[in-house]
């Protein structure tokens, strides 16, 4: 699967540039991007990391709320509850009848829910003219791994039973570690001949995190990179580890897996300047010398969260149209 356009990229690994020179922001970052990291910045206070996860969570929500783009009147929204797990429904006029999409919102593990992405979740559903189902899994620090996991399982498990239709996959940031960590535990449960499992037909991950060596590449070359550094992605694994968690366990970390076969079609978008750039690359070239079907994009001169940016910088904009793209590949 190919897109139609080439994007702005580069696809060269930060594990190849000078450690000791530092990554020149001015010149990568346009001004409508540096517009949106100021006003996304300026919506926490500068103690913010001091503050308990309940303040955070509520300056979260409220940042995501002033980026909200509303929803196309031609898409309609239900709540309900499965098993134990919120779940939020979009329902454009004309939806494809022959898959389901799933949504993971981002957030670190420890932020987000159903409001955070709501708009996103209605421009890709609406776009797609696909139904498509958000997953408001339990939050860490309060659910430690696997409840993330195993809450995301529940729900594409009642998708299956229910609908019995192929189903794509898409997330950001933590939502996408998720998406790829679903992906493993099917593609293992299939490996073992268990009983009839949901077909993935694909998956989306935008700016995954996904379990990458934090001590070289884009780990060091953007440790403090604008809206995210390396000290918070080592604070949001912490987060979310139990005391008993292995890190080496591929479905809190799908780059630790030593089996990269079986796994459905794969796009992955990344951030140019964002520590988890070459966790993306990693993966696609994983999967691909497994015999996979994975394409990597790294957005030039994007930032990590740049999803709140696609009505206000071309350049996030522009990939969103990839994204899009990328989903209605999958649906095909």
């Amino acid at each position: 699967m190919t897109f139609d356009s080439q994007p702005e990229t580069q696809f060269t690994s930060h594990s190849d540039t000078q450690s000791d020179s530092p990554f020149d922001y001015q010149k990568h970052i346009d001004s409508e991007t540096w517009s949106f990291i100021h006003r996304t910045t300026a919506a926490f206070p500068e103690n913010a990391a001091s503050l308990s996860i309940a303040e955070q969570r509520v300056l979260y929500n409220a940042m995501c709320e002033s980026f909200h783009a509303g929803r196309a009147p031609s898409v309609i929204t239900r709540d309900d509850i499965v098993g134990h797990v919120p779940i939020r429904t979009y329902l454009p006029e004309q939806a494809k009848q022959t898959i389901q999409l799933v949504y993971v919102h981002g957030g670190g593990f420890v932020v987000g829910g159903l409001e955070s992405h709501d708009d996103v979740c209605a421009e890709i559903s609406d776009r797609s003219q696909c139904q498509l189902t958000s997953v408001d899994y339990r939050l860490s620090p309060e659910a430690k791994h696997p409840a993330a996991l195993d809450d995301t399982l529940v729900v594409i498990d009642h998708l299956w039973q229910q609908h019995g239709q192929a189903i794509v996959l898409c997330g950001d940031s933590a939502g996408a570690t998720l998406c790829a960590a679903a992906a493993h535990a099917y593609r293992n449960l299939a490996k073992q001949n268990h009983k009839p499992l949901p077909r993935i037909r694909g998956q989306v991950l935008i700016y995954p995190s996904l379990g990458g060596d934090m001590s070289k590449g884009s780990y060091k070359t953007h440790a403090r990179a604008p809206m995210l550094t390396t000290e918070e992605m080592s604070f949001y694994s912490d987060a979310r580890c139990a005391p008993d968690t292995q890190r080496q366990d591929p479905l809190f970390a799908p780059l630790q897996d030593h089996d990269f076969s079986g796994l459905p079609a794969t796009h992955v978008f990344s951030a140019e300047c964002d520590p988890l750039s070459d966790d993306g690359m990693h993966y696609c070239q994983r999967l691909n010398e497994a015999g996979g079907d994975a394409q990597w994009v790294n957005e030039y001169g994007l930032v990590h969260g740049y999803l709140r940016a696609r009505h206000t910088v071309k350049r996030a904009e522009a990939s969103f149209e990839r994204i899009v793209q990328a989903v209605n590949l999958l649906l095909v």
